[in-house]
């Protein structure tokens, strides 16, 4: 079964008409998008958006042969008009299925926003979701299989992937491709590379993709470090990295500070950003976390565990630090990093970037930046991917 793509955009496509925004100043040319669309294998047409036939005519297709169409979502504006020789566009009720003569089964899966997303099952048997943009699918119960091919608002909607990953509906080798793109991410590398951290991709235009293919999934990073200084949008990053995922474990490393008003705002801040489907750990008791199997771990942050690390060793005191205190130092550090290396989760952790400011008045404070350099470095040898985040752009150092 293929399916190609008309258009992969935005109902109002990208760049939006008369937005001066950035994103959509930057989507010119090859990334420049038309609203979503889908025709599979020449017979069925997903979504009827203007100037469908001549996205068809440039992708080297034709919709005479098309047999069905079906509306995903309710559109804005005037109506769309249907070239001669469709069939008018419907609807399938939630729930139900529907069998055309081409041997294609197509079944209406229910959201939680307005619209109907298409599960469709092809003659020779391959499978893919096609999920309005906008929405998430509702009442999933355990899949039997993963589809072959997820089609979904993977940037609007991460948490439509981490339903659909939650009761095995999208595995590791199902193609997810992001669709109904919009300026909430600037189009190019930058969008390639949020994508990939959620294990999916984006493609053309006009893309033509056969459903079971899975050469172009791409691997998501195992363990990754993500570094910046105050207010950089680190930990905004490292969030995103995990929003696709369900059951994802929080680990909080602040401690609740009892009394500290400006720190329970930043808490309370940080909680209402992350997903609701999270769990939250406060403690900085990392190995045993590690040394565990369980869903991927975010830990927020490695600047405040050695903070406890070095009081719990005495660093601040030079006579404790001379006497054996660097060394317990090194010693609680090299213990986290091996167990880093050893861990099968998956691991976004987000530091301090500290070396490339003031250098501090006081020993301590020196110490502190040295000692969270060491650290940084160590731990930044046992990822796969390393990012800087500064201004809130993510730059990649390795990976």
């Amino acid at each position: 079964m293929d399916v190609t793509l008309l258009g992969t955009g935005a109902p109002a496509g990208l760049p939006r008409p008369d937005c001066p925004c950035a994103a959509c100043a930057a989507a010119q040319g090859e990334y420049a998008r038309a609203a979503t669309a889908l025709l599979v294998d020449g017979a069925l047409l997903l979504d009827l958006t203007p100037g469908a036939a001549f996205a068809a005519a440039r992708a080297g297709h034709s919709l005479t042969g098309v047999r069905q169409v079906l509306l995903s979502h309710p559109h804005d504006g005037p109506a769309v008009e249907v070239p001669a020789g469709l069939p008018q566009p419907g609807r399938v009720p939630d729930g139900r299925e529907l069998a055309l003569l081409t041997g294609h089964r197509v079944r209406a899966v229910a959201l939680d926003a307005p619209g109907t997303g298409y599960a469709v099952t092809g003659p020779d048997g391959g499978r893919f979701l096609y999920v309005p943009p906008g929405g998430a699918p509702a009442g999933l119960e355990a899949s039997a299989e993963p589809y072959d091919l997820i089609l979904a608002d993977v940037v609007g909607r991460p948490d439509a992937l981490a339903r659909l990953r939650a009761v095995g509906a999208a595995g590791p080798t199902t193609d997810v491709v992001a669709v109904h793109l919009d300026h909430d991410a600037p189009p190019g590398p930058e969008l390639t590379r949020r994508l990939a951290a959620a294990g999916a991709r984006a493609v053309p235009d006009g893309t033509t993709l056969a459903v079971g293919s899975y050469e172009d999934v791409p691997d998501v990073p195992r363990r990754t470090l993500v570094l910046g200084g105050a207010r950089s949008g680190k930990s905004v990053e490292a969030e995103r990295r995990l929003e696709s995922f369900p059951d994802v474990v929080y680990v909080a490393t602040g401690g609740s500070r009892g009394g500290d008003t400006e720190w329970a705002a930043r808490v309370g801040a940080h909680r209402e950003r992350r997903p609701g489907s999270w769990r939250t750990v406060e403690t900085c008791d990392l190995v045993p976390l590690l040394k565990d199997e369980g869903p991927p771990l975010l830990v927020d942050c490695l600047s405040l565990w050695l903070t406890d690390a070095m009081d719990a060793v005495g660093a601040w005191d030079d006579a404790e630090w001379a006497g054996g205190g660097e060394r317990a130092l090194r010693d609680r550090v090299r213990e986290l990093t091996d167990a880093v290396r050893a861990t099968r989760r998956t691991v976004v952790a987000v530091s301090n970037e500290v070396g490339s400011g003031i250098v501090p008045a006081t020993a301590s404070g020196r110490r502190y930046r040295d000692e969270l350099g060491r650290l940084n470095a160590a731990f930044a040898g046992e990822c796969e991917q390393v990012l800087l985040v500064v201004a809130g752009q993510a730059l990649v150092l390795r990976g």
